[in-house]
């Protein structure tokens, strides 16, 4: 099998295309616009490898998305490239509608044209499979049971308003002209590569560095946090075994307040790197809310791991730890990052 995957050298993209390389004989056309947030480092061994071409395209460009299908047939999509951070679409909401929504529709449109031409044999077995978030739900109060596929949609930031508008239009082009779609939404993702301005790798580099560690609010905002690969084998297993027009939630079923996550990393800096200071949470402050931070994401997976016959392998503690001994070991990595990549912006904010 041949897929195409857009979003390929960001954070949860690359440990797509490394499970691919590393787990499967599937073959891998990898299309990325790389923005800030793209690394080609992150590819690792699939960087070089035989079944993985990298294509530097805009899934916007529809020009562009219909020669990646005419030149590479592939088999399956898989829809990655997104803009995603939160405090990003307060401040610069058009790039979320150009990538999450427009690209979505260029990308679709691109597919059902080329599925449309396909022997029979193969337009059955063709998929697109769109990979979407958790905050198109909205967000749980303190008693709310978890999401599930049928809970409601109900956006609150720009960000998720573009996601959900994207996951809309994935459903329309299945109902309406009968592409095979798949829709994934998940937890919050963090592990090896991710960009320094995510909460999780922001705390780490600034406890390392004895830097502020600041919290919106009270940091009782919760998140259901999922390790990265595990995400992505979740991905591939979405792929191979979904039923077209489903949707399928995915977790760890690993809830943590923002400050207990916090405390956590914390914890486990201090015992790599003791502090002549002391503890790294004295290091703890708490900011202004930012606006529209929704109070706590969690998801019920138990539907998405009967269909598909997984359930996340690491729990919190373990991925975290795996997690921060990934971004001691990289510094050359994350230094660069924040010196040259970023451009005079600011990295992140707040937990």
């Amino acid at each position: 099998m041949k897929i195409l995957l857009t979003g390929g050298c960001g954070f949860i993209g690359s440990a797509v295309v490394r499970y691919l390389i590393g787990h499967t004989e599937y073959a891998v056309v990898n299309v990325d616009k790389m923005t800030y947030a793209a690394s080609a480092e992150a590819l690792e061994e699939a960087q070089r490898h035989s079944r993985h071409v990298l294509i530097r395209a805009d899934v916007a460009d529809p020009a562009a998305m219909a020669q990646v299908f005419a030149t590479h047939q592939p088999d399956a999509v898989m829809h990655l490239a997104a803009e995603s951070h939160v405090d990003r679409s307060i401040d610069d909401p058009a790039a979320f509608i150009h990538t999450n929504i427009v690209g979505t529709y260029v990308l679709l449109e691109a597919a059902r044209a080329y599925w449309s031409r396909l022997p029979p044999a193969r337009r059955v077995a063709f998929r697109f499979h769109h990979i979407s978030t958790d905050e198109v739900f909205g967000a749980l109060g303190p008693g709310d049971p978890p999401f599930t596929e049928s809970t409601p949609y109900d956006p609150r930031s720009p960000y998720s308003a573009s996601k959900a508008a994207s996951d809309h239009l994935v459903r329309a082009w299945h109902h309406t002209y009968g592409l095979p779609t798949l829709v994934s939404n998940t937890t919050n993702n963090y592990g090896p590569w991710q960009f320094p301005e995510k909460l999780i790798p922001l705390v780490t580099l600034n406890a390392l560095e004895g830097k502020p560690l600041l919290v919106y609010g009270d940091g009782s905002n919760t998140r259901d946090w999922l390790y990265v690969d595990d995400h992505a084998e979740a991905l591939v297993r979405v792929l191979e075994c979904g039923q077209p027009g489903a949707t399928y939630a995915i977790g760890a079923r690993q809830p943590r307040t923002n400050l207990e996550v916090v405390r956590a990393i914390c914890a486990a800096v201090d015992a790599r790197v003791p502090d002549p200071a002391g503890p790294r949470e004295r290091l703890i402050q708490f900011v202004t809310d930012r606006p529209g931070h929704d109070f706590r994401y969690e998801i019920d997976p138990a539907q998405a791991e009967q269909a598909l016959g997984w359930t996340a392998p690491h729990d919190f503690e373990t991925g975290l730890g795996r997690t921060i001994d990934w971004y001691m070991q990289n510094r050359d990595w994350w230094q660069a990052v924040r010196a040259a990549r970023y451009q005079g912006q600011r990295l992140g904010t707040a937990a």
